[in-house]
């Protein structure tokens, strides 16, 4: 069993949605991201991912349901997790978020539900945005958690963009001449 979930104006991190990669180098490949919620600005997101957690476990483990989430909890083993964990990437810290993943690459639509491409330049790591996932309970050979599959994401609006290129200013650099080899400097003397 899994529950549909939709959020709305959570803030996209970690974006890796254009085509499924390995993570770290390993494993099956999947696309994935992180979805950050401001506990204090968006409560009724946050219901919807734990009354939909709630709902699988109850479904997969029964009487039990509530004793596996808090060692699912305890271990880190809920795609909903505190913001704390990752305290030192940006957006992160006060918040909570939802990690998702799926071997297939999600559906991305602009505000308009027309369809995007990695060239469009949106969504981004940073921008809010809606998003459809289905959270769901595993317990198989490879452990117990309670997983999102990532769905679908819609671009809802800019945000300040995490980690990408935000210290450039026009005068970092200067005007490249191919022609005049004279002015290249030597590292002869460097030593």
């Amino acid at each position: 069993m899994s529950t549909k979930v939709v959020l709305n104006g959570v803030r996209l991190a970690f974006a890796s949605i254009w085509e499924p990669k390995q993570f770290n180098g390993t494993g099956e490949t999947a696309c994935s991201a992180a979805f950050i919620i401001d506990p204090k600005t968006q409560p009724a997101e946050i219901s919807k991912v734990v009354e939909a957690i709630k709902a699988v476990a109850a479904e997969k483990w029964g009487a039990k349901a509530n004793d596996m989430l808090t060692m699912l909890k305890a271990k880190g083993d809920l795609c909903l997790q505190d913001g704390a964990t990752k305290a030192t990437y940006d957006g992160f810290a006060g918040n909570m978020f939802v990690s998702a993943r799926n071997k297939a690459r999600p559906v991305v639509v602009d505000k308009d539900k027309s369809p995007l491409t990695q060239s469009d330049g949106k969504p981004y790591s940073g921008c809010y945005v809606n998003v459809s996932i289905e959270i769901w309970a595993q317990d198989n050979g490879y452990g117990k958690r309670i997983n999102a599959k990532l769905i679908a994401i819609q671009f809802a609006k800019d945000g300040q963009a995490f980690s990408g290129g935000e210290g450039y200013t026009d005068s970092d650099f200067g005007v490249v001449d191919d022609g005049d080899a004279s002015t290249a400097a030597s590292t002869d003397s460097f030593f």
